[in-house]
């Protein structure tokens, strides 16, 4: 039995099942070379579509995954965000990590923000996580704001070498930032109105 994928709404995003007019999207912004700066890609079209067919997976396996993200207002397919368990062992693991793929030219609006905070939310209330992290190469600054802008908080002893990465990559190393469900519940408190500082 298929389980049914939850979905999610934002004030200006949709985060829904997988679709197959958003495939060719997603290849497209797979085989990007800025899209993948920070990636081991580009990937091919058949690599594409078999990373959807592994998040489709993940959710029928796990109850969450990497939701399909639509703009209403801006476009049908704008990327992917949501949650995962690693495929990896690290020192970290197992944990449930938050991710994003947003395609590059709806960068700088949000979007990424918007959705992972969604993502986290049914993460903490309803999956009842204790902690979610995200992770990515020292040099992607557009990623680690986004982990920022989440209340993630990132250690210096928890840096690691990603152990898909071959070693002596230049993508190797790669920083942890981390959220436990008291830290995220705080901040809810603490956000909503009439919240005492």
């Amino acid at each position: 039995m298929n389980r049914p994928i939850p979905e999610l709404h934002t004030q200006r995003l949709r985060l829904r099942a997988w679709r197959d007019e958003d495939l060719p999207i997603f290849a497209a912004m797979s085989a990007d070379a800025e899209m993948n700066r920070y990636l081991l890609g580009p990937l091919t079209r058949q690599q594409s579509d078999a990373l959807v067919a592994r998040f489709i997976e993940h959710f029928q396996r796990e109850g969450f995954g990497m939701w399909a993200v639509e703009a209403p207002s801006v476009a049908g397919f704008i990327g992917a965000v949501g949650l995962s368990v690693p495929r990896y062992a690290a020192p970290f693991t197992p944990c449930v990590e938050v991710g994003w793929r947003i395609a590059p030219e709806h960068w700088g609006k949000g979007f990424a923000t918007e959705a992972a905070q969604a993502a986290l939310a049914f993460g903490f209330k309803e999956l009842e996580l204790p902690e979610i992290v995200a992770l990515t190469v020292p040099e992607n600054a557009r990623s680690r704001a986004v982990m920022v802008k989440l209340g993630m908080l990132r250690t210096a002893a928890d840096d690691f070498d990603h152990p898909l990465v071959p070693a002596a990559h230049p993508l190797q190393r790669h920083v942890l930032y981390r959220l436990s469900k008291e830290d995220w519940e705080r901040a809810q408190r603490l956000a909503s109105p009439g919240s005492q500082s």
